[in-house]
């Protein structure tokens, strides 16, 4: 049976935090007066975590994110990393996000060198070169280094923020959708990537989806968001299975099926959106 937070317990049974959001609010003036997209949001992240955020659109969870990757900034509480206050973005923060943000005019190789070069101006122009490389090979597109965005397929693209994301060493990886365009065979080859990469690298990922299955796949925990305006964590799920994960034996375990049903249930009866 699946293990259920509240927020508060979650930090509370946490020590030295890596990642902690504390009691963070974000409101919009709007000309019909202020609009509270997330309202009162604890949660505490460990090092190495795989975390996915779920919820219906409009529940904030973009918002959160940008409130972790540093673009933007709470109105009331704090969002720290490893102690430190969160105010803009930053290298140790990579964000990977749907529409890829490739620069058209440049290669696969091009694209991830300009971001390696942003972040090591130090190291020579062969060490630079040999990062790229290295990280493209580990997405397995060293065949496909020169060629431009529009000659690549959208797995190939995603493969390229990917591996343009990890070659700076960041202490998170932040994951907007990033497979939520994709067909559904290049979608699960991808998730069995990212896996084997963040098994590897033991990166902190926090992830935005709305794929229930992904985030049983993937996650070690999920947070559920409820709806908006004036969202906030309704609950963490635990997911138990143990790593490395196989799909298809995954899919055959009983408790696969009790964790989806009350994601489920979670999503479209406790907090499915009305027509009122």
């Amino acid at each position: 049976m699946q293990t259920l937070h509240s927020p508060q317990t979650v930090q509370s049974t946490r020590s030295e935090p890596f990642l902690v959001i504390d009691h963070v609010t974000k409101v919009y003036p709007t000309p019909r007066g202020p609009y509270t997209v997330l309202d009162g949001v604890d949660l505490v992240v460990n090092e190495g975590d795989f975390i996915c955020v779920i919820g219906h659109s409009g529940c904030g969870k973009t918002t959160l994110l940008n409130m972790v990757s540093g673009f933007s900034k709470p109105s009331t509480g704090e969002v720290r990393l490893q102690g430190t206050p969160i105010t803009r973005p930053g290298p140790d923060r990579m964000v990977v996000f749907q529409n890829y943000a490739l620069l058209p005019w440049k290669t696969a190789f091009e694209n991830v060198y300009l971001a390696v070069k942003a972040v090591y101006p130090h190291k020579s122009k062969q060490d630079k070169m040999d990062i790229v490389r290295e990280h493209l090979a580990m997405v397995g597109l060293e065949e496909a280094a020169d060629k431009k965005p529009p000659q690549l397929s959208g797995g190939m693209k995603q493969r390229v923020s990917i591996a343009r994301a990890l070659a700076i060493c960041p202490q998170m990886l932040i994951l907007d959708e990033p497979f939520g365009a994709l067909d559904a065979i290049t979608k699960e080859e991808l998730q069995e990537e990212l896996l084997q990469i963040w098994t590897k690298q033991r990166v902190t990922v926090m992830m935005i989806t709305h794929d229930i299955d992904e985030a049983l796949f993937l996650a070690d925990k999920i947070v559920m968001m409820t709806n908006g305006p004036a969202a906030t964590i309704g609950e963490v799920m635990d997911v138990p299975f143990p790593r490395p994960r196989d799909r298809a034996q995954l899919m055959e375990d009983p408790k696969y099926y009790t964790l989806r049903n009350h994601a489920l249930d979670f999503l479209f009866s406790r907090y499915a959106h009305t027509d009122d």
